[in-house]
């Protein structure tokens, strides 16, 4: 058996780090100008998080060497990325019976479309899954247990899946053949991580913190159900799971651009000291186009967008926020 992980970042190096044990073979693939001098002799990265990843793992930047006979083909890359990257599997020769997970949560722009559509517009015919959870990467390499959702519309490629990346005690894989609900819940989740961070840096105390994760997780819910999920699955690891883990933890990135939106700093200058992708930045974008065509209210989303997009003070945003028109709380089970 042979795994084969595309995208050289933070939680693409811990998976394979982590899943290492389970396969014969394990590849890494990375842009040349990503792959370090490190990364590529010793097996080893400190940034930015520290990785020791087995001798036997192969780090390259040869796409066609890299998915040569691989069973299962994590995708990692940033949802900006994935796109591309399908479209060079292509031409490096992917075949259809290897199986594709994407673990890279996001929607793309401007398309709005999720990443199992961007996989399947660009490869039809190949075997699709999506792996979803509260996965904070320091953690898994700290070898603290977690779960998460491998999602198919085909039960038995999440079940090979299952079996095949599960780590006994420390990474419990379930299957799920909702794949909207699987990818939204891991995508608008980001979301209301910077949110949180945003309210951690103001000192709002743990009653907004609650506030905002419940009126966060109601506007995941009403724009999933609208695109189609089981609004179960939001409620499940990848929803509820990943939305309280990402929420409040300062390990999670999103949450740290949201602590450092709520002190005022700018977002070019936020990603530049980050050094990594925050994919709720952009997401804060792609929730606000998919609630305004669905002619959905997301307040929350609304004000990370502004947070983000505009020169709006932390105060005048929480102001904004608390003093919208008075409403029934809704109901969805």
């Amino acid at each position: 058996m042979k795994l084969t992980v595309i995208g050289a970042g933070c939680w693409g190096l811990t998976l394979a780090w982590l899943l290492t044990d389970n396969f014969e073979n394990v590849t890494v693939w990375g842009r040349a100008q990503d792959l370090s001098e490190d990364l590529i002799k010793n097996k080893h990265t400190s940034k930015p998080l520290e990785v020791q990843l087995s001798d036997k793992v192969e780090v390259t930047s040869d796409l066609a060497s890299a998915i040569k006979d691989a069973d299962i083909i994590l995708n990692v890359v940033a949802t900006s990325g994935t796109r591309d990257v399908c479209e060079n599997l292509k031409k490096a020769g992917i075949k259809p019976e290897q199986i594709f997970v994407n673990a890279s949560k996001g929607i793309e722009l401007p398309s709005l479309m999720r990443m199992s559509e961007v996989i399947k517009e660009v490869l039809p015919e190949q075997k699709l899954a999506i792996l979803s959870g509260p996965t904070l990467a320091k953690e898994v390499l700290q070898g603290k247990p977690t779960a998460a959702s491998v999602a198919s519309e085909d039960i038995k490629i999440a079940e090979f899946v299952q079996k095949h990346c599960n780590v006994p005690g420390r990474f419990r894989l379930y299957t799920n053949s909702d794949v909207i609900g699987v990818e939204l819940g891991g995508s608008l989740k980001n979301v209301i991580a910077i949110a949180s961070g945003f309210a951690h840096a103001m000192n709002l105390g743990d009653n907004c913190t609650g506030t905002l994760l419940t009126r966060g997780m109601a506007e995941i819910v009403r724009v999933s159900i609208n695109l189609g999920a089981n609004p179960s699955t939001l409620y499940g690891l990848s929803g509820m799971g990943d939305l309280i883990a990402t929420c409040s933890s300062p390990m999670s990135r999103n949450y740290t651009v949201g602590s450092m939106l709520g002190q005022g700093k700018k977002i070019d200058d936020i990603l530049k000291e980050l050094g990594s992708v925050a994919e709720g930045v952009k997401t804060s974008k792609a929730i606000c186009e998919l609630a305004k065509k669905l002619d959905i209210d997301v307040p929350v989303s609304n004000a990370i967008y502004e947070a983000v997009y505009t020169d709006i003070t932390p105060k005048e945003l929480l102001d904004k926020l608390m003093n919208r028109k008075l409403k029934e709380e809704e109901r969805y089970v």
